[in-house]
């Protein structure tokens, strides 16, 4: 059975990066760059951010790195439940705001 996502494809990161290397290095140095440590953000907060950018984006990939990550820095069940739903409100919440935009786009339509 084919499936369109599957961990084992991080595997092929190194030949993607081989085949567009300028390209590869820019993105991981800005990747690097948003989990630094230091920051004003501590790391389990990144990656709680991290993990609800992964559901409004639906990226399985990143739902796996980034959930196992921030398990490995204390996040609980109970926090994940909560990013989870938050980034539902605020997912939800955007839908309003673009149907805002749409019945202005609407008005503003000629006839």
């Amino acid at each position: 059975m084919n499936h369109y996502q599957s961990p084992d494809d991080l595997r092929l990161s190194g030949e993607l990066a081989r085949l567009a290397p300028v390209e590869a290095k820019a993105f991981l140095a800005f990747d690097h760059a948003a989990k630094r440590a230091g920051g004003q953000l501590e790391p389990k907060v990144r990656e709680l951010i991290s993990v609800a950018v992964a559901l409004t984006t639906q990226c399985g990939y990143c739902l796996d790195v980034h959930t196992r990550a921030a398990k490995r820095l204390g996040c609980s069940r109970e926090e994940l439940a909560e990013v989870a739903l938050v980034a539902a409100a605020v997912r939800a919440g955007a839908t309003l705001g673009h149907g805002l935009l749409a019945l202005r786009l609407f008005d503003e339509a000629p006839g």
